[in-house]
């Protein structure tokens, strides 16, 4: 299969104190400071306006920017149970394991509010592992970018992370396994959404620590079990988003069950086509009476 051309992007970067938007493309970074456009608006208004922002430079992009989660107001929402890796991986961890095979097969997804307004990591920013956990893994997630409409706007590449000490527990403690401080990373920027096929993507993980490779694998887009625009479209059932929404769509990559991520980690999701998103890892919360084992 031959690789994904690289497609122009929308960046969002911190250029002496002031945030602008630029263009660039994935793989090569923001080359083109855009005239100044309002980015809640463009992810609001779809895949479009993204395009035509794009399409309008009006300088090149000065040393010293620094790159930011490309996203404004909208929460980031998940998907989970998308893959078949996914549920045998919590049917595993899980002392109730039907729920996921239910989930699985069923015509309404798993969906869940990931990170609320203002929360979510950009590249290079700490994402946390629970104190109180003792498994933990990311999870490298196609994301995508959804206008006010519901329509697909564009995409970007996400890094859920989870405890899987707590989910594996039971899973009405999914809020606490999936959402808490530097629980979620996006970026590195928006692909406006075309052509693009998730068949032809390959999804990627790498997890450095003291600088050797401690896991890597990959996955194709194609063996997604759902469909990208009923996602979406069960997102907004009965949900508004007035600027949009971004929404994750589940991962095929679950680390084996004697890897937990540790605090100085490196984790880098990487799509074909849409990006590179590394993060450092720290550790986050409190426990009392008790430390992390």
């Amino acid at each position: 299969m031959s690789p994904t051309p690289s497609r122009p992007a929308l960046w969002k970067l911190l250029i002496d104190g002031e945030i602008r938007l630029a263009s660039g493309p994935p793989d090569e970074g923001p080359q083109q400071v855009l005239a100044s456009r309002d980015l809640d608006a463009l992810i609001g208004a779809g895949a479009s306006a993204i395009t035509e922002a794009i399409s309008e430079p009006a300088g090149p992009v000065p040393a010293g920017h620094r790159v930011l989660a490309p996203l404004g107001s909208q929460p980031v929402w998940a998907s989970g149970v998308t893959y078949e890796r996914s549920r045998a991986a919590r049917n595993a961890e899980s002392a109730t394991p039907d729920v996921y095979d239910l989930v699985y097969d069923a015509e309404r997804p798993e969906l869940f509010c990931k990170a609320m307004p203002g929360t979510s990591r950009g590249p290079g920013e700490t994402v946390g592992i629970r104190v109180d956990s003792t498994w933990d893994v990311p999870e490298p997630e196609l994301t995508l970018v959804v206008d006010a409409g519901g329509t697909i706007a564009a995409f970007t590449c996400g890094n859920d992370m989870s405890s899987r000490t707590i989910e594996g527990e039971n899973p009405l403690y999914l809020p606490q396994a999936k959402v808490y401080d530097l629980s979620c990373a996006v970026g590195p920027c928006l692909v406006p959404a075309g052509d693009l096929d998730i068949a032809d993507l390959t999804i990627s993980l790498t997890i450095e620590r003291e600088g050797q490779t401690a896991f890597e694998e990959s996955i194709s887009g194609a063996a997604i079990h759902r469909d990208l625009p009923d996602l979406a479209t069960w997102l907004y059932r009965a949900n508004s988003f007035p600027t949009g929404a971004f929404l994750m769509t589940g991962t095929g990559i679950v680390p084996p069950e004697d890897f937990t991520l540790a605090a100085g980690d490196l984790v880098t999701v990487a799509i074909t086509g849409v990006g590179s998103l590394t993060n450092p890892v720290v550790e986050v919360g409190s426990v009392v009476g008790a430390g992390r084992r």
